[in-house]
C-alpha cells in the first residue's frame, strides 16, 4: 500500500512539470500499401495504397513524446493556413498538447510524406517553405511572454527556418533561469551558445569538429566545443554505438540497447524529450542520459515517428 501511494505521489509530481517546445513543426503523413509488382514505366515498385495515417512530426513529435512520459507540454511553431495546419491542430488537441501555433498565410505547413510497403519505407516526399519574417518576430515575442510558466525549454531545430532567432530565445530562457535543451542543425553551432545541453548526432557533430580518428580525439574536440560554446553538456547520439555525454565532470558513455532496429524516424525527438523530462524531475544529466538511451532503444523498434510511455520505460513502476 505504501509503495502504491509513493507511485501516485511520483506521478503527481511528474504531471506538475511543464515543458515548452519550440521549433520546426511538421505533419508526418504515411501511405501504407502492398507491393506486388514493378512498374512497366520505370524500375520502381508499384504501391497500392490501402490506408493512410497522420502523425505529429518535428518539434511537435518532441512535445508528443514529453506528454507520453507524463508531463505537461506546450508547442510553439509556424504552420500554414491550410488543411495540413488544421490536421496539426487537431492532433495536438487529441494528444493533450497546448498549442501556440502561428499561422503564416504565405506558406504551406511542412509535410513529410512516407510511402510504406511491406512494413518498409520506400519513399519520402517533403513539402516545405520557410516562414516569413513578420511571423517569426511575433513568435519571439510570444516565446518571451510564455517562459515564466515552464520548467524546461526544448528548441528543436530541423533547419526549416522557425528558429532563426534561436540565440535570442536561448538568452531569454537562461535569463529566466530555465534549463534549455537544443537539437542542433547546420555548420555553425555558435548560435546555440549558452544552452544547457546540445544533442547532435554523429553527422551533425562532424560538420562542426570534423571526423575523429579515435575516442581520445573525439573527447578532446567535443570538450573544447562545449567550453567554447559555454554549454553544460554535449550529448552525442551515435546510433548503434549508443550515446556519449560530455560535461565538465567528464565523459559518460552508454552503449546501445541490444534490439532489432525497425525505424529510426523520430528517435532523436524521443531522446531529447526524455532528457527534458528527466532534467525537469531533478535528475542529473548523467542519470538522464541512461534513461534517454533506453527510450531511444525502445522507439526504434516501432514504425514511424512514435513515442515511449512511462510504463514502457519504467515497467517496474506499474507492478
Amino acid at each position: 500500500m505504501q509503495n502504491m501511494d509513493a507511485r501516485k505521489d511520483t506521478r503527481k509530481d511528474i504531471a506538475a512539470k511543464r515543458i515548452l517546445v519550440a521549433g520546426d513543426v511538421m505533419l508526418d503523413r504515411y501511405w501504407f500499401g502492398e507491393v506486388n509488382r514493378i512498374s512497366p514505366e520505370a524500375p520502381v515498385p508499384i504501391v497500392r495504397v490501402e490506408k493512410s495515417e497522420e502523425r505529429l512530426g518535428g518539434a511537435a513529435n518532441v512535445a508528443r513524446n514529453a506528454v507520453a512520459l507524463g508531463v505537461q507540454a506546450a508547442l510553439m511553431g509556424v504552420i500554414g493556413d491550410d488543411d495540413a495546419g488544421n490536421s496539426m491542430e487537431r492532433l495536438l488537441k487529441t494528444s493533450g498538447i497546448e498549442a501556440y501555433l502561428s499561422r503564416d498565410q504565405q506558406i504551406s505547413t511542412i509535410i513529410k510524406l512516407r510511402v510504406i510497403g511491406r512494413q518498409q519505407q520506400l519513399l519520402r516526399i517533403d513539402f516545405e517553405e520557410r516562414p516569413t519574417e513578420h511571423v517569426l518576430r511575433d513568435k519571439l515575442n510570444r516565446f518571451n511572454s510564455l517562459l515564466t510558466g515552464y520548467d524546461v525549454v526544448v528548441l528543436s531545430d530541423y533547419a526549416k527556418g522557425s528558429l532563426v532567432n534561436v540565440s535570442a530565445m536561448i538568452a531569454a530562457a537562461k535569463a529566466a533561469g530555465k534549463i534549455v535543451l537544443v537539437d542542433p542543425k547546420g555548420s555553425d553551432f555558435k548560435r546555440y551558445a549558452g544552452a544547457s545541453l546540445l544533442t547532435p548526432n554523429k553527422s551533425e557533430l562532424k560538420q562542426i569538429i570534423g571526423d575523429w580518428p579515435n575516442e581520445e580525439e573525439l573527447t578532446s574536440r567535443a570538450q573544447q566545443l562545449r567550453a567554447d560554446l559555454n554549454i553544460d553538456g554535449l550529448l552525442l547520439t551515435r546510433s548503434e554505438e549508443g550515446m556519449t555525454l560530455f560535461t565538465a565532470d567528464g565523459v559518460t558513455h552508454v552503449p546501445a540497447m541490444a534490439r532489432e532496429v525497425f525505424d529510426v524516424s523520430g528517435a532523436g525527438d524521443t531522446v531529447i524529450a526524455t532528457m527534458a523530462v528527466m532534467l525537469a524531475q531533478g535528475k542529473s544529466m548523467q542519470e538522464a542520459v541512461v534513461i534517454a538511451n533506453r527510450a531511444g532503444g525502445i522507439v526504434v523498434g516501432k514504425l514511424g515517428t512514435a513515442t515511449v510511455t512511462r510504463e514502457e520505460l519504467f515497467p517496474e513502476s506499474v507492478q
